[in-house]
């Protein structure tokens, strides 16, 4: 498979003090686009790796899911499944 080099696809903003935050073994391709995950509201649904706490909150930190470069196309997707959900819940 080609590497999309698609500059809108892709940002990194290593001057940020939280980068990264996420552990991540390759930093060249963690993406900030998606600081924070717009795929949250999917719940169980969002594609990415979590946890919960004792207390039922979802805990992301061990996620990097929208933070790899090669998810853009998937993020996209999965936020037309959350418009969906909520178009048909009229929230």
């Amino acid at each position: 498979m080609k590497k999309d080099d698609s500059n809108y696809k892709y940002f990194q903003h290593t001057a940020c003090e939280y980068f990264p935050c996420h552990k991540i073994d390759d930093l060249k391709d963690f993406n900030c686009l998606f600081c924070y995950c717009p795929l949250y509201a999917l719940g169980s649904n969002c594609g990415g790796h979590f946890t919960y706490t004792d207390k039922g909150i979802k805990n992301c930190s061990s996620c990097s899911f929208p933070h790899q470069r090669e998810h853009y196309d998937e993020v996209l997707e999965k936020l037309g499944t959350l418009i969906e959900q909520l178009r048909i819940t009229k929230i």
